[in-house]
C-alpha cells in the first residue's frame, strides 16, 4: 500500500474514533452539565438510532480537518 492510502485510512480510523469519544462525551458529560435533570443518562437511555445520527455527522467533521491537516485529498480543493 502506498503512504497516501495508509495516511487515508487513518484519517478515516481517527475520525471516527474521535467521533465516538466526542459524541459519548456530549451524551453522558454534556448534557447534564446543560439540564441536570438528565444527570446519569446512558446510551442505552439515550438510543442506538439516535446516537449513530449525532455520531456520523460529527465523525465526518473530523474528517474533513484531518484531512485538511493531513494533506490525504479524500475532499478535493
Amino acid at each position: 500500500m502506498s503512504s497516501l492510502t495508509v495516511r487515508r485510512l487513518l484519517v478515516w480510523a481517527l475520525s471516527f474514533a474521535l467521533g465516538f469519544v466526542v459524541t459519548y462525551l456530549i451524551i453522558v458529560v454534556g448534557f447534564p452539565i446543560v439540564k441536570p435533570e438528565s444527570a446519569g443518562i446512558t446510551l442505552e437511555q439515550y438510543g442506538f438510532g439516535y446516537f449513530i445520527v449525532s455520531y456520523i455527522p460529527i465523525a465526518l467533521i473530523f474528517v474533513v480537518w484531518l484531512d485538511a491537516f493531513m494533506g490525504t485529498g479524500i475532499l478535493p480543493d
